[in-house]
């Protein structure tokens, strides 16, 4: 066993001759560990909002969403189909089109965002498991059906009884306004469909779509085959990076390629950049917490000051002494970083299988407790963050104090 590495094992677990050096170093491992589970759960939180986000986003948004890079719309040619037909990665695909419009139910106006898609729509995204009301249906016998987010639904009073139907107003897209009252309520195209179902996913969706047959979109909107975006569910095991890659190849830059990260990249964006700022601000609280293994390092020196003479005398050279309290502080900041690990685990676990912290009232919220997601990743960032803030930790009384020491009294 290396020389160094045994007298500082030594040095760690033997008892001090002042209690106090005990004391401290004990709080030494005890302020790194509670800094290391403070990161790894605060990280493991925001994993679990992350993952929860996705999942939300995951049940409207498909893998991969094509749009235009000029426009809103654009009319799939036979290039374009022909592509996303050849593709052996892609295990369906919809074409959607997009627009605002106003709703009315008895008395009651809203503005919202009318979404028409074909028949495949529901096998390339998971809309038809956040039915809480009616079915997903778009077309019956007789008349053109419509799902609305549960927010709509209630602004509106919607009901799904086929009592009384929807209505749909969208300025004309070709006629000309003249400037009187009579050519405005001309330029109105309208449509009437009945409310077949109710969604929910979240309040952004809730409030803001009404899905529709794409047809009848078209319909309002003078068009003829033109669609504002194909939504594509990838086979399983399909790397989604590589499927964007061979798209962009394929059609060129005349349409976006965007993966579920790009379609919402700004919320992304902001969770990344929480989660960071946060294991920031609790990196610096662990800076301020390897104060104390600093103050641990230089008692212990203090106290061993006659064991230096010693071993001087037994021919150890000065860097065989530094090494023997540098890797002191090693152990007690690797000491204090598993045990952290360790509380961080067993707090995470404690939440995922009891619930212990609430995000509040009940029912006020998606889920009644914080999302935890443990990965792996982090507590390997974790760990070599602690060792790396360690390391200068122990080097600073090493460097500077041991030299008074390392001189040989006769």
């Amino acid at each position: 066993m290396n020389f160094s590495f045994y007298i500082a094992k030594r040095y760690l677990i033997s008892k001090k001759s002042r209690n106090a050096i005990n004391f401290i170093s004990l709080i030494s491992i005890f302020g790194v560990a509670t800094g290391t589970a403070a990161l790894i759960i605060i990280l493991s939180v925001f994993n679990g909002f992350d993952d929860l986000l996705k999942k939300l986003y995951n049940s409207f948004d498909p893998d991969i969403k094509i749009v235009s890079a000029e426009g809103k719309t654009f009319d799939p040619d036979d290039k374009f189909l022909k592509t996303i037909r050849s593709s052996d990665f892609i295990e369906d695909y919809s074409f959607c089109l997009e627009e605002n419009a106003m709703l009315e139910y008895g008395e009651k106006q809203i503005i919202a965002t009318i979404k028409g898609v074909d028949k495949h729509y529901q096998k390339v995204t998971g809309i038809d498991t956040m039915i809480v009301a009616g079915s997903y249906m778009l077309k019956n016998d007789l008349v053109s059906c419509a799902v609305a987010g549960q927010g709509i639904a209630f602004n509106l009073g919607l009901t799904i009884d086929f009592a009384f139907p929807l209505k749909i107003y969208i300025p004309g897209r070709t006629k000309e306004f003249k400037g009187n009252f009579q050519d405005a309520t001309d330029n109105i195209n309208q449509c009437l469909v009945y409310t077949a179902g109710i969604f929910e996913i979240q309040q952004e969706y809730d409030t803001k779509y009404v899905i529709l047959p794409l047809i009848e979109v078209q319909t309002l909107l003078e068009y003829e085959s033109e669609i504002s975006s194909a939504e594509i569910k990838l086979k399983n095991g399909v790397n989604i990076k590589e499927a964007v890659s061979k798209l962009e190849e394929s059609l060129g830059d005349k349409f976006d390629i965007l993966d579920r990260n790009k379609q919402h990249e700004y919320a992304y964006k902001i969770m990344q950049s929480e989660k960071w700022a946060i294991f920031l601000i609790l990196v610096f609280i662990l800076l301020i917490a390897s104060f104390n293994v600093i103050g641990s390092l230089t008692m212990l020196i203090i106290e061993k000051k006659s064991d230096i003479q010693i071993l001087k005398s037994l021919g150890a050279d000065n860097k065989t002494i530094r090494n023997i309290f540098f890797l002191e502080g090693l152990f007690i900041s690797a000491s204090g970083a598993l045990l952290g690990l360790l509380i961080g685990i067993v707090v995470c676990f404690a939440q995922i299988k009891f619930g212990l912290v609430k995000l509040g009232t009940e029912g006020s919220f998606i889920i009644e407790n914080y999302p935890v997601l443990m990965n792996a990743a982090d507590f390997v960032y974790v760990f070599i963050t602690v060792m790396i803030i360690g390391t200068f930790a122990a080097w600073y009384p090493v460097r500077y104090i041991t030299k008074k020491f390392a001189k040989i009294e006769y």
